[in-house]
């Protein structure tokens, strides 16, 4: 059984930084994609970035050259390293596992979810 245990999440001044991490359950980090997706207050969910077996690498606009995802194999665990924050990155993070179908962004179609973790930025 898969599961995704995130965990980092909290508040953070504007411009400051911030490190999820994620912890998977039955499932290899280093043979799934894996990625975050955000939902932003009164909006839906949207993909953040995400990192494929193969280690390519893809971001959402919005957080490209600010946000940088990596996975520790050996800890079956995932990052994601948000630096530079803003007012808008105020959001309920989840980190998603490829598999089962699901919501697709990025090549990747994500089955699996976490809970998810708040990320709060105050201005």
């Amino acid at each position: 059984q898969v599961a995704l245990q995130e965990s980092g999440g909290g508040s953070v001044q504007t411009g400051g930084s911030l490190r999820l991490s994620c912890k998977a359950y039955g499932l290899p980090t280093s043979q799934t994609c894996m990625g975050w997706f955000r939902q932003r207050p009164g909006e839906e969910r949207e993909g953040v970035a995400n990192i494929q077996s193969v280690g390519t690498i893809y971001y959402s606009d919005a957080v490209k050259g600010r946000f940088t995802i990596s996975r520790d194999n050996a800890a079956n665990t995932v990052y994601l390293q948000m630096d530079s924050v803003e007012p808008g990155d105020t959001a309920m993070y989840f980190c998603v596992a490829a598999g089962g179908g699901g919501t697709y962004f990025a090549n990747c179609r994500f089955g699996n979810w976490g809970q998810g973790t708040q990320v709060t930025v105050a201005s």
